[in-house]
């Protein structure tokens, strides 16, 4: 929603501002101007990334029309299911766990989560981790290392479509001086003409310009930076995963294991010291 109420500001606030100076909305309809910007900048990102990076570039866009999942409430039901996780284990050890991490989709605990559930990379941490502690392989301090690199593996991964959309967001311009230079290249060719025609063709090459330099700091680059701020408050999420594991490794009891996961959430949206006593008494009843 946001997303979209930025962009209308942006293009809104130009369009305003240009017909007030008595400027014409039909000389910047330049189809022209439009494909070679659109081509150049599409033929350029497909060539400079992988498939997998231009598929989840869109992806990513579309998402930012979806409000945030990682709310208060979806941080009050990821510590919920840390607890009882953590209060099973503690009751019928590991081994009580081995049912429910084997096979999450059908575990009882998981169910009543769908928030959680639904998080298939939060699921697959979480239940991955917890074999491994099952195997009792793994020290602490290489459970940490493990842990560690599986998080910044993903964010590194996760991290290639806003780069690789902040590139192309950074080539713009310059795509759009290659459709004002052909422009100009095609004024000279009428350079003989009347004046108010070679005008029209210097006012169409210079639209090239001004959409190329529009894209880039009015539409690519924003879109890129809310897509790096949906990736952090994803990490910032599975890092709260990450913090309740170590502890839980460490032998704490589970109400210091989901403690120390409240702490590592950000204020906006910690639920109260208080909120987790209800929360887990709720559990515990």
């Amino acid at each position: 929603m946001f997303v979209i109420l930025g962009l209308a500001v942006v293009f809104g606030s130009i369009i305003f501002g240009y017909t007030m100076e008595h400027g014409k909305i039909a000389v910047l309809m330049q189809w022209s101007e439009f494909i070679i910007l659109g081509g150049a900048g599409i033929g350029a990102f497909v060539v400079a990334n992988p498939m997998s990076v231009v598929k989840g570039s869109f992806k990513a866009i579309l998402g930012l029309l979806k409000p945030n999942p990682y709310t208060e409430k979806a941080y009050s039901e990821l510590l919920q299911v840390l607890y009882e996780i953590f209060q099973k284990a503690r009751k019928d050890g590991l081994v009580g766990l081995e049912s429910h991490i084997e096979d999450p989709d059908k575990s009882e605990i998981f169910k009543k989560y769908p928030m959680f559930r639904k998080n298939h990379h939060a699921v697959s941490f979480l239940a991955d981790t917890l074999k491994v502690l099952l195997t009792g392989a793994v020290e602490d301090h290489h459970l940490s290392e493990i842990l560690e690199l599986d998080l910044d593996k993903a964010h590194e991964e996760a991290m290639a479509v806003p780069s690789a959309i902040t590139n192309i967001g950074d080539a713009m311009p310059g795509f759009g001086i290659v459709a004002a230079v052909l422009g100009v290249v095609i004024t000279m060719g009428s350079i003989g003409g009347a004046a108010s025609e070679i005008g029209e063709k210097v006012a169409g090459a210079l639209v090239g310009t001004f959409l190329g330099i529009l894209l880039a700091y009015g539409v690519i680059s924003p879109l890129a930076k809310a897509i790096e701020a949906r990736i952090k408050v994803e990490h910032d999420y599975m890092c709260c995963i990450r913090t309740a594991l170590l502890s839980f490794a460490r032998g704490d009891s589970p109400m210091t294991c989901v403690e120390f996961a409240r702490r590592n959430i950000e204020p906006i949206e910690r639920p109260t010291f208080g909120e987790l006593e209800a929360l887990t008494r709720r559990k515990a009843a």
